[in-house]
């Protein structure tokens, strides 16, 4: 394909489309269609790729809505809107039993909302989960991701990812056990490829990877290694944000992990970057994590990114953004298979986005 639409949320009331044109290499804004408070995060239904589910970040109740898309990439009005059960979603994912999860930062709690109408309606008497609260601090559940019918939610107040599993008889999720991650490093956002756990920590801004046990098992970290690019501006200071490892395809079959560094503190005109590591010596004493690149992007501040179809050709494609500043909206395409990017288009018509979604 040439031109590919992309879906971008953010901190305002409305979820933006834009037109990608990879001949031209053009970024064009098609649209802003209206929806709650704050969408900063969405999230497609797995089988219906024309149903959407978008968060409403509010810093009191927090929610969650459903959309249809239309053939121009743009919204219907909401369908539905349920509570998330607690303040400041960042997170919502739409699961393969048809239930919806979602987590609350701010109240560390979640849901896990079964749906009906073809995913179009949520349950709104759907239990609230509620995290167990650390020793010091406060519970920040950031994430959902689903593995072989186990839910794992990486808690950055926590220090911890819980792992989450549906009770036979009640039919609720229930919390079963967890994996302990590193004292003060502020798990925020995983990744699952080839049976290995890897963790994104935005207080370290480290990368790990872990074995994946089983639910009654420990697991075994292999390597943990920094994320923070060499040489970084006075006064940086680092939150680790997104993590993406695309599956292998014809054109990139070497699955590269790309992770963003977020520095909220002085920006240079080089922006932040995307790392990009490369997972080593799967099953061996020496099994590892290099650095493979570390890419200026001009953004300030990258939260979300998103790769592209690769059914379609999108995966040479990624979208980001930063939560701060004025940078706008950048695609990159994979290089050198995969061990590098370039910036091939840009659009700053919103100056800021936090969430993407290649349709």
């Amino acid at each position: 394909m040439v031109s590919f639409k992309l879906l971008a949320g953010g901190y305002d009331v409305f979820v933006a489309t834009y037109l990608f044109n990879a001949a031209t290499s053009s970024l064009t804004l098609l649209n802003k269609s209206p929806t709650g408070r704050n969408p900063s995060w969405i999230a497609l239904h797995p089988t219906n790729r024309s149903l959407l589910y978008a968060v409403n970040q509010e810093s009191g109740a927090g929610s969650i809505q459903s959309f249809g898309i239309k053939t121009d990439g743009t919204l219907t009005d909401a369908i539905d809107t349920v509570s998330s059960g607690g303040r400041s979603p960042p997170f919502v994912t739409a699961l393969s039993t048809g239930s919806v999860a979602v987590v609350n930062y701010a109240s560390g709690t979640g849901r896990i909302i079964p749906t009906t109408s073809e995913g179009t309606k949520f349950d709104s008497f759907a239990p609230i989960i509620t995290f167990p609260t650390p020793e010091v601090g406060t519970s920040h559940p950031h994430m959902v991701v689903e593995n072989f019918g186990e839910v794992l939610v990486p808690d950055l107040g926590g220090d911890t990812i819980w792992r989450l599993r549906a009770n036979p008889s009640t039919g609720a999720s229930d919390i079963e056990g967890s994996i302990p991650q590193p004292k003060g490093s502020g798990p925020r956002h995983i990744a699952i490829f080839n049976n290995r756990l890897f963790t994104l920590h935005e207080l370290s801004s480290t990368l790990s990877v872990q074995t994946l046990p089983d639910a009654d098992g420990t697991s075994n970290t292999l390597a943990i290694v920094s994320i923070i690019p060499s040489s970084p501006p006075e006064g940086a200071k680092w939150a680790a944000a997104e993590i993406l490892i695309p599956p292998p395809s014809e054109k990139f079959p070497v699955p590269y992990i790309y992770v963003s560094n977020r520095n909220k503190g002085p920006q240079t005109p080089e922006g932040d970057t995307i790392a990009i590591f490369e997972h080593v010596n799967f099953g061996q004493p020496d099994e590892g994590l290099v650095l493979v690149n570390q890419v200026y992007t001009g953004l300030d501040q990258i939260r979300g990114m998103g790769f592209g179809n690769a059914r379609e050709g999108g995966d040479e494609y990624l979208a980001a953004a930063g939560h701060a500043g004025a940078a706008g909206v950048i695609v990159l395409q994979r290089i050198d298979g995969g061990r590098g990017l370039q910036i091939v288009a840009r659009n700053l018509d919103i100056p800021t986005r936090t969430s993407f979604l290649w349709l």
